[in-house]
């Protein structure tokens, strides 16, 4: 049996965000008692999580900061091969390269490299596997990771991340992750608006939107799915209780399909929970969907409108002095 060469297939998955936050005490808490994440280990600057179904020691990496944003995205590769080919094909790119690291808790080492605005992405291949830790955590069925309690996300999903010139990143992750594109926004003007890419038959896991509130290297989002639409009614309620600023919906997305409800996090960051159903790209020459402007302005799905925080905030917040 032969290893695959098509780049689509280097990528395993999306394997993990590490998150900025300059409340990190309030920041822990909600992602552990209010959004549902599991607490893995923490060391003196990092709080490490995970979705009860992530298989991986963490999908989230909540660090310690002087501001809020994204620190790095880490993917996970398909094989060491694979991630030698990633490897050799970023180096010869062009792109800004960082380097090998040693990793950290969660994983082995990884190669290190930024995209055009200064996102930070990672791969990587050796990984710590979770391991519960006593049997209120052991998942009574063996074929999922851990036990579930509540209404907590089952794993992650996918990172939103704002770029000024969206076609600059949309040839960054097809030359350096080798992700093909399903679904996207052609703007009037002739820009595009947004990319949706996938490394593999999910319909997602990496989304480029336009930076529209003059920052720079900024994040829009990070996304944990759930088993089923009513989990985030569900949770929608939890973070009424909770005091949590929900910024829009509960509703389902136009672009993708998907059930969705987004929130702030106490520092500022935006998160979403979000439930896909079945839908899966199985077809091996997909042909990526194309929307409009003017369909896009017709809002979502059913009809809600866009609000405007969601074309203008994203995190770090922008100096205005």
């Amino acid at each position: 049996m032969t290893t695959p060469t098509n780049p689509a297939f280097d990528i395993a998955h999306l394997g993990h965000v590490e998150m900025l936050t300059d409340r990190f005490e309030d920041s822990l808490d909600f992602f552990t008692r209010v959004y549902g994440l599991k607490l893995s280990g923490q060391d003196e600057t990092s709080a490490y999580l995970r979705a009860w179904d992530d298989y991986e020691f963490n999908s989230l990496k909540l660090t310690r900061a002087g501001s809020t944003g994204v620190g790095h995205i880490g993917y996970r590769c398909a094989s060491p091969e694979a991630l030698a080919r990633r490897v050799a094909a970023i180096e010869a790119s062009g792109y800004t390269v960082l380097g090998w690291t040693e990793g950290d808790m969660g994983h082995g080492r990884s190669f290190r490299f930024e995209d055009p605005f200064g996102h930070v992405f990672e791969i990587y291949y050796d990984t710590r596997w979770y391991e519960p830790q006593d049997e209120a955590e052991r998942a009574a069925l063996k074929n999922t990771a851990s036990a579930f309690t509540g209404a907590a996300p089952r794993r992650i999903d996918h990172v939103n991340l704002l770029g000024e010139d969206v076609a600059a990143f949309r040839q960054f992750m097809e030359v350096c992750l080798g992700s093909r594109v399903t679904e996207y926004i052609q703007l009037d003007n002739g820009r595009i608006g947004g990319v949706w890419f996938s490394c593999n038959n999910k319909t997602y896991d990496t989304v480029c939107t336009e930076e529209r509130g003059r920052g720079h290297g900024r994040l829009h989002h990070v996304t944990y799915a759930t088993d089923q639409r009513e989990d985030i009614l569900r949770a929608a309620d939890l973070f009424l209780q909770a005091g949590v600023h929900i910024e829009t919906g509960p509703h389902k997305h136009a672009i993708q399909g998907s059930f969705f409800l987004y929130v702030w996090e106490p520092a500022g960051n935006r998160v979403e929970l979000a439930n896909a159903g079945a839908r899966l790209i199985l077809a091996p020459d997909w042909q990526p969907v194309k929307w409009t402007e003017a369909e896009r302005k017709k809002g979502q799905a059913w009809g809600l409108k866009t609000i405007e925080t969601f074309h203008t905030h994203g995190t770090p917040p922008v100096r205005t002095e």
